[in-house]
């Protein structure tokens, strides 16, 4: 499938390295080159790249997983997340999926901002779900959008 915005491309095998470095710079606990191969081997797992983010998502008979999202801190809040997010949403509706769910940190300000934007709502909780070093954990919200025309 191609993409109408030439700056957004579908992620392939081998784009492991770069993910992971793209990673690193929005997450405490990063996934490694091996990480990201394994998953971009699975069946299901679609990426979406730019060359100052990706989002990585998983679409199982008509439901559809976020499974991750970076964007370079020089690049967040130009609108590449929202632009990612709707591409991701668009493939797997494409692809028969009717909603696209994901986690995200409850004290996570930015991200649920960028989800609430991009139309998801709060379907559930995971109490304590994110370990925090020397803090409490913190909960998890459960997060879908309908794709269904």
């Amino acid at each position: 499938m191609t993409l109408s915005d030439g700056a957004l491309h579908l992620t392939e095998p081998g784009d492991g390295a770069g993910l992971a470095a793209l990673h690193r710079q929005s997450f405490d606990a990063p996934w490694d080159e091996a990480a990201f191969e394994t998953l971009l081997g699975q069946q299901g797992v679609v990426g979406i790249r730019h060359a100052d983010g990706f989002i990585l998502f998983r679409v199982i008979l008509d439901e559809a997983e976020i499974l991750t999202l970076a964007v370079k801190p020089m690049a967040r809040r130009s609108g590449l997340g929202l632009r990612l997010v709707e591409a991701a949403a668009t493939f797997a509706a494409r692809i028969q999926a009717l909603r696209l769910f994901l986690e995200v940190a409850e004290d996570n300000a930015a991200a649920r901002a960028l989800y609430a934007k991009a139309g998801f709502g709060i379907e559930g909780r995971r109490k304590a779900y994110y370990a925090r070093s020397g803090a409490p954990a913190v909960d998890a919200l459960i997060l879908s959008l309908n794709l269904a025309g």
